[in-house]
């Protein structure tokens, strides 16, 4: 696997001592081309960088070595750690994001995307469950790498995008007692849940977030039943690591 070295970012600085990373953060870059986001990833004033940027023609672009805090993660969470660009390593995905086009992500993007991340995981000993989204890290103020990245092909695992969606009779945003469950089991899982708690907003964004990476048929923040067996099966699956 190749890796270009011609743009390098300043926006990094040393990781915590003993730190290696266990986790990857997948970013789209939300602009309209990857020389954009290389141009702003690597300008000291935006404060911003990824160790990787992946253009739509499969490139990969190193920015900041691996052995460096990459500034991707920002204000972010997961598992009780709130330092993620210590623990990380991010990849940016060049896509224009929900905001403009938002368009599909190439096959030749995704297959050096998958490359790149067996590569990363046989080097690093990073575990599947380890491979996140921004919006899994930061749910209530991100929603990247959104719901058209395709996770399953990425990682080689079952998808729940063909599943066939209940009506709202099967809704259950309502019943107090799913949605303490569905807290409880998201923060075992790893998410921030503690704004959740607080107002049906941000609740709805968990959710979304939640759907966003492990339910991307139907993203529409609700707490309805194939959502909540989701997150169950989840949890008992990472019960057996």
């Amino acid at each position: 696997m190749k890796f270009i070295k011609k743009y390098k970012s300043p926006n990094f600085n040393t990781r915590q001592k003993t730190i290696i990373p266990k986790y990857i953060i997948l970013h789209y870059t939300a602009m309209n081309s990857s020389l954009q986001a290389l141009k702003y990833l690597c300008d000291a004033n935006n404060r911003v960088s990824s160790h990787f940027l992946i253009s739509k023609s499969g490139k990969i672009y190193e920015l900041v070595d691996i052995k460096y805090r990459a500034w991707h993660a920002g204000l972010s969470y997961w598992k009780k750690n709130k330092d993620i660009n210590s623990n990380s390593i991010g990849i940016e995905i060049d896509n224009s994001g929900h905001h403009l086009l938002f368009e599909e992500y190439p096959d030749k993007q995704i297959n050096e995307l998958k490359k790149l991340i067996i590569f990363l995981k046989k080097n690093y000993h990073i575990e599947d469950f380890n491979i996140l989204g921004h919006s899994d890290i930061s749910p209530y103020r991100k929603i990247d790498p959104g719901e058209k990245l395709p996770w399953g092909k990425i990682l080689n695992i079952k998808s729940e995008n063909n599943l066939k969606f209940k009506n709202t009779k099967d809704n259950i945003t309502n019943e107090i007692n799913f949605k303490r469950k569905a807290l409880f089991l998201l923060s075992e899982i790893g998410y921030d849940i503690a704004r959740a708690k607080k107002n049906k907003e941000n609740f709805i964004l968990l959710i979304k977030a939640y759907q966003m990476h492990y339910r991307q048929g139907l993203v529409n923040g609700r707490l309805d039943l194939e959502t909540f067996q989701i997150i169950q099966n989840h949890y008992n699956e990472l019960l057996t690591f």
